[in-house]
Formats: C-alpha cells, sequence, structure tokens
C-alpha cells in the first residue's frame, strides 16, 4: 500500500517545515509507503528553498514548482494528477485541515470508500465568513443540476481509480468538488472542526472566495441562464403592459396627461442594472468556454524534484 499526500504552498515558509515533520511522522505511526507532493506555486518568501533543503534528505519529498502563481484552484488539482499512489490524500498546508485525518482518511479508504471529504461542522475562523460560505453552498446546491457536497473544499482521500478518471477529464480550471460529484461515486464524509491557520496569513480574500463561488455556479448549473431568459420575458410582459398603459391614458387624456421624469429615470435605472447584472453573468459563462476553447494546461511547471 502506497500513500501519497498532496500539499499545495504559496509563501508558507513559516509552516512547511512543520508541516511536513508532523506529516512523516503520522506516516511512520500507521507504516506505510507513501510519498509527499508539495506544489509550490512560484513563492517568493523563502518556501521553495526551505522545501529543496528537506526534499534532499528525504526522497519520499517530491516537490513541483510552478513557474507562476496559478492560483488555489489549478495548482492542487493538477499536483493530485501527478500522484502515483493507490490512494492520494490532498490537504491544505496551513494545518487548517487537521493532520489526525489522515489516518481517519486511510481507514475509511481501506473499507472501500472511493472518495472521502473532509467537512467542516464548526470553524475558529471568522464566524461571518464560515456563515456567508454555509449559505453560499445550500443556494449553490439548489441551482446545481445534481447534488454537491456541502461544507467541504475538496480536501480528503481519493482512490487511484478516481485519480485515472480525473486525468481523462480536460478540464483547465476545474470545480473540484463539482467535478467529483459528476463521477457518479458516492462521496463519504468525515466532520471535524477547522481550526486557525497555525501561522502565517490566509491567502484566501475576496476575489479568490469569488472565484470559487462564480466558478461553481457557471460550471455546473444552467439555471442563472434560464432564469435570464424567465425574467426577460416577465419583464417584456411588464414593459408592454406599463407602455400600453400609459398609451391608451395619453389618447383619453391628451391634453391633461404629462408623464414627468421620475417614472422615466426610475424605469431606466431599473431596466439598465438588471441588463448589466445579467451581461455580466453571462460574461463569466462566455470566459469559461473561451478558457476551455483555448485549452491551455492546468499549470506549467519550472522544476521538479524526487519525480
Amino acid at each position: 500500500m502506497k500513500i501519497s499526500i498532496i500539499t499545495p504552498t504559496y509563501n508558507e515558509v513559516e509552516n512547511i517545515e512543520k508541516l511536513y515533520l508532523e506529516i512523516k511522522n503520522e506516516f511512520n505511526k500507521i507504516n506505510c509507503d507513501y510519498e509527499h507532493i508539495i506544489i509550490d506555486n512560484n513563492s517568493t518568501d523563502g518556501t521553495i528553498n526551505k522545501i529543496k533543503d528537506l526534499a534532499s534528505k528525504d526522497k519520499n519529498l517530491k516537490l513541483i514548482i510552478n513557474s507562476k502563481n496559478y492560483g488555489h484552484i489549478r495548482s492542487p488539482f493538477h499536483a493530485l494528477l501527478q500522484s502515483s499512489g493507490d490512494a492520494s490524500i490532498l490537504m491544505a498546508s496551513d494545518f487548517q485541515d487537521p493532520i489526525e485525518l489522515i489516518p481517519k482518511y486511510i481507514n475509511e479508504w481501506k473499507k472501500g470508500n472511493k472518495i472521502i471529504l473532509g467537512e467542516k461542522i464548526s470553524s475558529a475562523e471568522n464566524q461571518v465568513k464560515f456563515s456567508i460560505r454555509k449559505i453560499f453552498y445550500s443556494f449553490l446546491n439548489k441551482i446545481s443540476d445534481f447534488e454537491l457536497t456541502k461544507n467541504t473544499t475538496g480536501s480528503g482521500i481519493f482512490d487511484k481509480s478516481i485519480i485515472e478518471k480525473l486525468k481523462k477529464i480536460n478540464d483547465p480550471y476545474p470545480y473540484f468538488r463539482g467535478l467529483l460529484s459528476e463521477l457518479g461515486e458516492e462521496i463519504k464524509t468525515i466532520k471535524f472542526g477547522q481550526p486557525l491557520r497555525r501561522f502565517g496569513k490566509t491567502k484566501n480574500n475576496i476575489s479568490t472566495l469569488y472565484d470559487i463561488g462564480i466558478l461553481g455556479i457557471v460550471k455546473h448549473s444552467r439555471k442563472p441562464l434560464r432564469f435570464m431568459v424567465l425574467l426577460g420575458f416577465v419583464s417584456s410582459i411588464i414593459s408592454f403592459a406599463v407602455g400600453t398603459f400609459y398609451f391608451v391614458y395619453k389618447i383619453l387624456f391628451w391634453d391633461s396627461f404629462t408623464l414627468g421624469l421620475a417614472p422615466i429615470i426610475i424605469g431606466i435605472f431599473i431596466v439598465s442594472s438588471i441588463q448589466i447584472t445579467l451581461l455580466g453573468l453571462v460574461g463569466e459563462y462566455v470566459g469559461i468556454i473561451l478558457l476551455h476553447q483555448r485549452n491551455m494546461p492546468l499549470v506549467i511547471e519550472k522544476e521538479r524534484i524526487n519525480f
């Protein structure tokens, strides 16, 4: 039995050595072969040199250095596809996925489960942010074309057969949780309380959270597009009714009826805001289509060590 463990990094110099040692200690307890693949998004804080130093002393530690920062979506997925274990574990490098989950993942995998994800039931992070994420996951489930797992980030363990299926999917910008649900395999979850990141600052911000959110919507739901059609149909009926009413009213009371600027201005602003919002959403769908048509690789690697 061989287990691959994947931890993506970007400017994690304070965490990476401690993470490496704790993972190594955990696998010494489990007593099985393993490889630890770290994929780095071209860190600038000394993370790469630290990993290279560790890898020079331990052939189980493998390093992929990306040519630039490819973000938190493409980079981990690419590393998963490079794994060679009978099962592969994906975990964050900031200790927000507890190391204690590793033996739990492996035990569930040994029972025959091919996909096991960590499900956050609580979090020591900002409670407002955690609550917003829960609401978003519920919303995404309601509009998705199929059921998605809630309160999961993609961290978990995946059987080699799942990795082989993922390799056949040509998706340059995957929404990982959605892909797993699309495979049709039963997904088991292990509940855990998410601790605070141990050192350093989180790389998640409004931009990255928006990226994940909009990707989940446009990749796995056609309902927003259908909503646009429905909204356009309803608004056209309302506009036609209002226009007919004012036309008839003007004919009947030609000399006394004056429309005024207020209804015109309000109407223009409402219609314009709806159009801009819907055009933006259509633009996201078009952007995804363009990304697929370009057929670019997930990441471009700069260097590999110990492969």
